[in-house]
């Protein structure tokens, strides 16, 4: 069996994935706008730190926690829920999700010890899966001819709201308190959840067996499609590469390189927003030439990118240049990937999905502590050159991983 046939699910009998009617532009933004703000409850407590570490007397490291909670938590709502996408009618469960997140963001605004703001904080995290519901939904409801298309837009909207987050938390919590930031986030969720019930489509699922076969088919899932696997390991290495650079560029903006400081880093996360369009034009260029064109395109930008940090990085209009074209080309390999594994089952995007952003978060995750690593021992040329080796690992996976494996 060629990679790209499809492996046996439990699906209903007698029936077949739902038709849609053409997706309206409208619904199209109003998922891209869902996305990015609930993504947004994940990273609100990052800016407010100080702050909450005040208020119940704590030290910087113990007031993390609730960050890496928040982390945590959505990982395990990436594994324990989204996957339900197959299996649940897609709609009810969004709405439910977003009513759970408002409780849970009312609960950590309301907070009285810290143990209680972690404890909600992680159940942020597990009930703000919704995008990863919604990609997987928009791509099911679009026609293959703009699949591409509508998951780089809905897509943006869930990079945009994973920059901006940041500079609102930070704003609203100097003037108003950190409580008032959680306030307005539970609030946005109960608007949302109204708003939804009216305009979002069902979407019916197609997986009937129970909620332990549909976890166990995760795992038949990436050994019977060599397609999902190539993409998971191109998706980790990639966003491996990319966060050890967002890891360490505070680092290197507060050395003697520059003497900024970690606002000047912020900043510099707007600048990044040039990736949200980019995801956009990734989907069109995926829809146009195919996703493995505008694969190679975005491999070969970041490279560029790691390789104008490497020589121009100590000069700001190169850092800032490389910022960009690193961004971009992050967003067009993300993006040309999600496409193509949403092709190989449309009856199991959900756990596609699943497959898919698990793997880049522990990829994440490894290009973070090695990013760490180089810079204690080399500095910014180290970093420069595990970004390298990671894309490089990247385009090897792309190019030999799989190829002519067969389905057993």
């Amino acid at each position: 069996m060629r990679e790209t046939d499809t492996v046996a699910v439990e699906a209903l009998p007698d029936k077949t994935l739902p038709a849609h009617p053409p997706l309206a532009p409208s619904l199209v933004w109003l998922m891209a706008i869902t996305c990015g703000l609930v993504v947004a409850n994940i990273y609100y407590n990052q800016p407010l730190l100080a702050e909450i570490g005040r208020t119940f007397g704590l030290t910087e490291s113990r007031v993390s926690l609730a960050a890496t909670i928040t982390q945590v938590g959505y990982t395990v709502g990436l594994l324990f829920v989204v996957p339900l996408g197959d299996k649940r009618e897609r709609k009810s469960l969004i709405l439910a999700l977003l009513l759970c997140a408002a409780v849970c963001m009312a609960g950590a605004a309301y907070a009285p010890t810290f143990g209680w703001l972690v404890a909600a904080s992680l159940l942020i995290g597990v009930f703000s899966a919704v995008p990863q519901l919604l990609i997987p939904m928009a791509a099911s409801l679009a026609s293959d001819a703009e699949r591409g298309r509508v998951v780089g837009k809905v897509m943006s909207g869930l990079l945009i709201g994973i920059l901006l987050s940041r500079t609102i938390s930070g704003y609203v919590g100097l003037h108003f308190g950190w409580r008032t930031m959680f306030w307005v986030g539970a609030g946005l969720m109960v608007l949302l959840t109204g708003v939804l019930a009216r305009m979002l489509p069902r979407n019916q699922p197609t997986f009937a067996g129970s909620y332990a076969s549909l976890l166990g088919s995760l795992g038949t899932l990436t050994k019977q499609l060599p397609m999902l696997r190539r993409s998971a390991l191109v998706g980790a290495c990639m966003f491996g590469g990319f966060s050890a650079f967002w890891t360490t560029l505070v680092f290197f903006l507060e050395s003697d390189a520059y003497h900024y400081h970690s606002d000047v880093a912020g900043l510099f996360g707007l600048i990044g927003a040039s990736g949200a369009f980019a995801a956009s034009f990734a989907g069109k260029s995926a829809d146009r030439k195919g996703a493995d064109y505008a694969l190679n395109l975005g491999i070969l930008l970041f490279l560029g990118a790691y390789v104008l940090l490497g020589f121009t990085g100590y000069y700001l209009l190169g850092l800032i240049v490389g910022v960009i074209i690193l961004d971009v080309g992050q967003q067009m390999t993300h993006i040309s990937n999600q496409t193509r594994i949403f092709t190989l089952l449309p009856e199991a995007r959900s756990r596609l999905n699943t497959v898919y952003m698990t793997s880049c978060f522990i990829g994440g995750s490894a290009g973070s502590l090695l990013g760490g690593l180089a810079w204690d021992h080399f500095q910014w040329y180290g970093v420069c050159g595990v970004g390298l080796a990671l894309v490089a690992a990247a385009y090897l996976a792309n190019r030999f991983y799989g190829r002519g494996a067969t389905v057993v």
